[in-house]
Order: C-alpha cells, then structure tokens, then sequence
C-alpha cells in the first residue's frame, strides 16, 4: 500500500505542475496554478525521497499534497467554474485522501508491531 500512495502521489504531483498550462487564467487563476505548480515540483522531489526509504519525507509530502486538495476547494464554491474544473478539483481532492491513507497505513503497521 505504502507504494501505491507514493505512486498515487507522484502522479498528483505531475498533474499539479500541469496546472498552468492547463487554466485558462480565471480557472484556477493563474497565481493558484502558478503556487500549485510549485506545490507540485517540491511533492514530486519528496515522492522521490520517500521511495527511497527516507520516512522523514513523509509528513511534508503529506502536508503539501493536503495543502494542493485544499488549493482545489474554492472550485466547489466559486461560480462560473467550468464543470470539468469542478470534476477535477473533485478527483484530486479524492485521490489525495486515498494516497495520503495509503502512505500512512504501513506506518501504523509497523509501529503496531513493536
């Protein structure tokens, strides 16, 4: 599971350096895409760390992947989101979580079997 959450995460992380490329300057404007772009490359360099066995990567990698779902939330809220941007915001909102619980679930694992 701990793989599959890395994995989940590193995918969500390429998709948030898309980000820019991707709007159309209102939605997301472009300083969110920008700062979710930036959010995105640092995940990605901490995926890296954490697959390599560096528990210590864990907690920032969680922290930004949760602040980039949370980047994602006024898309629920703000009118004249496109439909597709709120599909979106949904599904990276969604697949953070299981990512994140993912990651974590070895963790409580092992700390059980001490």
């Amino acid at each position: 599971m701990y793989r599959f959450g890395l994995v989940l995460l590193g995918l969500l992380a390429l998709l948030d350096l898309a980000t820019p490329l991707l709007t159309d300057g209102d939605h997301p404007p472009m300083s969110i895409a920008v700062g979710t772009a930036v959010v995105g490359l640092i995940s990605l360099v901490l995926v890296g760390f954490a697959w390599r066995g560096r528990r210590w990567a864990l907690a920032p990698l969680i922290t930004l992947r949760l602040a980039s779902a949370l980047l994602a939330v006024p898309a629920f809220f703000a009118s004249g989101v496109p439909t597709a941007a709120v599909v979106a915001a949904g599904f990276g909102v969604g697949a953070t979580v299981v990512g994140v619980i993912a990651v974590l679930l070895p963790t409580r694992e092992l700390a059980g079997a001490r």
